[in-house]
């Protein structure tokens, strides 16, 4: 087949090779297409998943409430669905907000080197060195209104999910930015980029046209990887009421609000922390994978 005798073709042909990450893409596909569905599916069934209904608290699975209930007679099944679109949006903006951010780091340190290389570095380090989950939830219980933002913005439903996008993205950037930092040093010596000099290329040619494309794998597969961990990150905060904060649901605060029904209604509380657990598993075996598949020294395997 042509399409094999490509690079990316036979980076695909090892990809599927793999059955476990194969197998976590679509469940990841599967997953993603349901959150995404999820306001359509709640049309499509009549049910608002917002809407209390006290006289229908812990209801059991059924035709009309698929998952039953929680303690205020909302669907489980749909909120999931919400919840789910919040935690994976999250995580996957936070990861590619980080990755950006590290590929740019990493490559004007590898690149221009000297001082710029040595200041870049110590921050790195100096983040690498921060406690992460206690920075996180320190960062995240800061109250805005005394930076400056005004009383509209700090009020806002969604202030919660976007200050955690921004948290998680400015700290998790160091792993991108060693990574490409590495593959910067290696690829600025190598002849084509010698060559792309000798004809007059600027700088920023050379870094956007000539090494960034070509330090493109380990910057997909770090950025995969860190998508599980985000997802953790988010319902950490979350359970801590740090998160995401009702009436928005996400899988961390569906699991705070089960916490003190776990013995009354311990399906609240595994429907969630089910998906927490597949989502991240999946993503870390999509994350090796691709690490398997993106592997130069497999061409020549």
């Amino acid at each position: 087949m042509a399409g094999a005798r490509t690079p990316a073709g036979r980076a695909w042909q090892r990809f599927c090779s793999h059955r476990l990450a194969l197998a976590s893409l679509v469940l990841l596909g599967l997953l993603a297409a349901l959150a995404l569905a999820g306001p359509w599916i709640a049309q499509w069934r009549g049910i608002d998943p917002t809407l209390t209904d006290l006289l229908a608290r812990f209801e059991p699975p059924s035709a009309r409430y698929w998952l039953g209930t929680d303690d205020v007679g909302r669907d489980v099944f749909q909120r999931l669905l919400d919840g789910g679109r919040i935690s994976l949006l999250v995580a996957v903006v936070a990861a590619l907000l980080s990755a950006l951010i590290g590929a740019l780091v990493g490559v004007l340190a590898g690149f221009i080197g000297g001082r710029l290389d040595s200041i870049l570095m110590r921050l790195t380090d100096s983040v690498i060195a921060l406690p992460l989950l206690p920075l996180l939830i320190v960062l995240a219980a800061v109250d805005v209104r005394k930076l400056g933002v005004s009383e509209s913005v700090a009020q806002s439903d969604l202030l919660s999910l976007y200050r955690i996008i921004i948290i998680v993205a400015l700290t998790g950037w160091t792993t991108v930015a060693r990574l490409v930092r590495a593959e910067t040093l290696s690829l600025k010596a190598r002849d084509f980029v010698r060559a792309a000099t000798a004809l007059g290329a600027s700088p920023l040619r050379l870094m956007l046209r000539h090494i960034l494309p070509n330090a493109a794998s380990p910057i997909v597969v770090a950025t995969t990887l860190s998508v599980g961990n985000i997802v953790l990150f988010e319902s950490v905060l979350s359970f801590l009421g740090l998160g995401v904060q009702p009436p928005h649901a996400s899988w961390g605060n569906m699991l705070t609000g089960a916490q003190e029904l776990i013995w009354n209604a311990p399906l609240l509380a595994l429907w969630p922390g089910l998906l927490i657990f597949i989502a991240v598993i999946a993503f870390n075996f999509v994350g090796d994978g691709l690490q398997d598949a993106l592997d130069p020294r497999a061409e020549r395997r």
